[in-house]
């Protein structure tokens, strides 16, 4: 999760309820499978002392910055959300290398072809 990352702010006030999400995602982060992706990411804790609600900020390797909901989103939610970012920008870093443009734009009449779909080979066995 962290490669995708350059930085995890994590704010919370430590006796608000609501915490527990990112006192989970602070142990996945600090965890020594998640630090050895990527030792460059800063992971900090903000102790916060206000009733503001708990949130995670995350700064992603290309420098955009996403700030997310704790009280109401669970941190595999959160998790989940980070890896799916971080898939579509390999996906992009990947075509760029390429000398491909992004985003890929797919011709209209491409959009609307009909696709035949394949028959599984159990498929075809069973109707024998």
């Amino acid at each position: 999760m962290l490669r995708f990352l350059s930085k995890v702010r994590i704010e919370c006030n430590p006796l608000d309820p609501r915490k527990t999400a990112c006192m989970e995602l602070l142990a996945q982060c600090n965890a020594r499978k998640a630090k050895e992706t990527n030792p460059a990411c800063q992971v900090e804790l903000h102790r916060r002392t206000d009733d503001h609600p708990p949130q995670v900020v995350v700064t992603y390797i290309n420098g955009v910055e996403e700030a997310i909901d704790a009280a109401s989103t669970p941190a595999q939610t959160i998790r989940q959300r980070i890896l799916d970012r971080g898939q579509l920008l390999e996906t992009e870093q990947m075509f760029r290398d390429a000398g491909e443009p992004w985003p890929v734009v797919i011709p209209e009449d491409e959009l609307h072809q009909s696709f035949p779909g394949i028959k599984p080979k159990k498929a075809e066995e069973k109707s024998q």
